[in-house]
């Protein structure tokens, strides 16, 4: 069989497993919506508090907290991975919680690895805001409570795409939550692939398995919805760039 013949197979058996909807498929797909999505949310909850006290408030220590989110904004995924490692384990600080190789270890994960990039993308988008416009608030008689509420009414496109490039990071993440999640699947084979439903098994990390595995069809299935995931995020996220 030549390689072309292999990778058509290959593709050919990739859109059947989708098609099929199997369910060890299915199980990872569900896995990865559910952890990014969760982490995005609690992401979002303190990344656009946040960026609003960085950009109304004054306090001590201000520069330096915006040069850390910063920091945190290229924060190497496996360095987050192999620090939650240590405290997650039995034997580490935070092992009595029993978290490692859990999904809830995962959305930490991706929590500290997207909070810092919702934030900054949101503080960017806040202080884009035309200054002249938040003093005419102040004019009016208005004050910080309606200067905030202007400037979300402003920002607001640029707060939705700092939410989704959020998402889109944590759906393309694969180091961190490989470490602390395990990529665990149950014994057995649903479906004549895999090893069973999924319990810590995303799309990114089910890629390398299978792809080790030499189950190209399935790695291709999972790699079409992993980029078509990402690929809706990044069209929303240019739609609303374009709206700001």
């Amino acid at each position: 069989m030549s390689t072309t013949d292999f990778l058509f197979q290959g593709i050919i058996r990739a859109f059947e497993l989708i098609i099929s909807l199997n369910p060890y498929i299915l199980s990872i797909t569900g896995v990865s919506i559910k952890v990014s999505g969760t982490a995005t949310i609690l992401a979002t909850l303190t990344a656009i508090p946040l960026a609003f006290i960085l950009a109304f408030l004054h306090f001590r220590g201000k520069q330096a907290l915006i040069a850390l989110i910063n920091t945190g904004m290229g924060l190497p995924p496996v360095f987050v991975g192999l620090f939650l490692w240590i405290m997650l384990v039995p034997a580490g600080p935070l092992g009595f919680l029993r978290m490692i190789f859990t999904q809830e270890a995962m959305i930490v994960a991706q929590y500290i690895l997207i909070t810092p990039i919702i934030t900054g993308v949101s503080l960017a988008a806040i202080k884009a805001v035309p200054k002249p416009l938040i003093e005419t608030v102040y004019t009016l008689g208005g004050d910080q409570k309606d200067a905030v509420i202007t400037t979300i009414k402003e920002a607001r496109f640029g707060i939705i795409t700092a939410i989704l490039a959020g998402l889109g990071r944590a759906l393309a993440e694969v180091g961190a939550i490989l470490i602390v999640g395990g990529n665990i699947a149950r014994t057995g084979s649903i479906g004549g692939i895999g090893e069973g439903l999924s319990e810590t098994r995303t799309l990114t990390t089910a890629i390398t398995s299978e792809t080790s595995k030499a189950e190209i069809s399935t790695a291709i299935a999972l790699g079409i919805i992993l980029i078509s995931l990402v690929l809706t995020v990044n069209i929303l996220a240019n739609f609303f760039q374009k709206r700001d």
